[in-house]
């Protein structure tokens, strides 16, 4: 909420969450009593899920203040900076090095962006508005990027005939991080730079309202640095408990990457289904698919670095029905943004498609 000088009204728990998971981490360093029991678990995990929002609602702040689609970015970066120490931390701390996280954090990243996200919100948009309208040059462009960077990452690694598996030689590996990085950021050029108008939404003006103050941008840039160093250091405390609590339901290991995944975009799925009810389709479509690009073209980077330095070899590539379902998903999306104008029906032809995801991810 904005106040008429522009200083953004800051709620309690957006600072109170941070702080506290960063009192929470300092007494677990000081192995303090009660710290190893279930009840201070269980508290890292709010604090986790707090943390993550007060994470996002600075980015946003932020955002708000510098503008789309700039804004869309910083909150994309934001979530892929806590998911991608997400994987670290479960790749350093695994016993068995967690080969397959990032493959599974990443695929699910995308099934959940893709279909559950975008499904949402065009079935609440359309729902409440008929019809909407977005820029098919923005649509086309990311995902153009989002399939290319998909296919390379996920897909190719079958087909390289390593001995060892679904896996990049140390060379290939090295070249698929270098264009993944190289072409996001020929992406973000195009977003921010370039083309800045095709990610507008179309009536969308430059004069829009109150922007936060200088001093509210200020103190949230520092919240967002407190709350994505808590998420990153409870996440390593608590990837232990994820593992379990996956291993205990019966649930494949790769489900562990949907919790995972599922977590991070919480919140930008939310801002996106919420922009979508206020009729901005462009707006969350470009945080939808800006999370999912950022997902591959930062986190894969990221990941390979980690497990070059640690020496530890990364699986790609996808089973075959998660290929499949890759495939579907973006068949279906480049039909659902081709033409401009979504309905309901194509909200519901991708929440079907996350529908099965769900299915057979959870079946072993």
């Amino acid at each position: 909420m904005t106040e008429n000088d522009g200083t953004v009204s800051t709620s309690a728990w957006t600072w109170a969450f941070p702080l506290a998971a960063a009192v929470l981490l300092v007494a677990e360093h000081l192995h303090l009593p009660y710290m190893d029991g279930m009840a201070a678990k269980a508290l890292a995990i709010v604090l986790l899920g707090g943390a993550v929002f007060a994470a996002v609602h600075h980015a946003e702040v932020i955002a708000a203040r510098i503008g789309e689609p700039m804004g869309s970015v910083v909150l994309a970066a934001a979530v892929t900076a806590i998911e991608a120490s997400l994987i670290i931390s479960i790749m350093v701390s695994s016993p068995d090095g967690g080969a397959e996280i990032a493959r599974d954090t990443v695929f699910a990243a995308i099934m959940i962006v893709l279909n559950g996200v975008v499904g949402l919100c065009l079935l609440t948009g359309g729902i409440r508005f008929y019809e909407q309208g977005f820029q098919t040059n923005a649509a086309s462009s990311a995902l153009g990027v989002l399939g290319t960077l998909a296919t390379l990452v996920l897909i190719l690694p079958n087909f390289t005939l390593a001995e060892e598996g679904p896996i990049y030689s140390v060379a290939q590996l090295s070249f698929v991080a270098i264009v993944s990085l190289a072409l996001y950021g020929l992406f973000l050029f195009v977003q921010t730079v370039r083309h800045r108008s095709y990610f507008l939404d179309l009536e969308q003006h430059e004069t829009g309202g109150v922007k936060p103050a200088g001093r509210q941008v200020l103190i949230s840039a520092v919240l967002l640095v407190v709350a994505l160093a808590a998420v990153i250091l409870l996440a390593e405390t608590l990837s232990p408990v994820i593992d379990r609590a996956v291993a205990g339901a019966g649930l494949p290991t790769a489900f562990v990457g949907i919790v995972i995944a599922a977590v991070v975009l919480m919140p930008e799925g939310l801002a996106a289904t919420r922009a979508a009810r206020m009729n901005k389709l462009q707006t969350s479509l470009n945080l939808a698919l800006g999370s999912a690009l950022a997902s591959i073209g930062l986190t894969i980077p990221a990941v390979a670095v980690t497990s070059l330095l640690i020496g530890k070899s990364l699986t790609l590539g996808l089973e075959a029905e998660e290929m499949v379902l890759l495939v579907l998903t973006l068949f279906a999306s480049t039909l659902t943004l081709a033409t401009g104008r979504t309905t309901v029906l194509q909200g519901g032809v991708h929440m079907v498609i996350f529908c099965a995801f769900l299915v057979i991810a959870a079946i072993p």
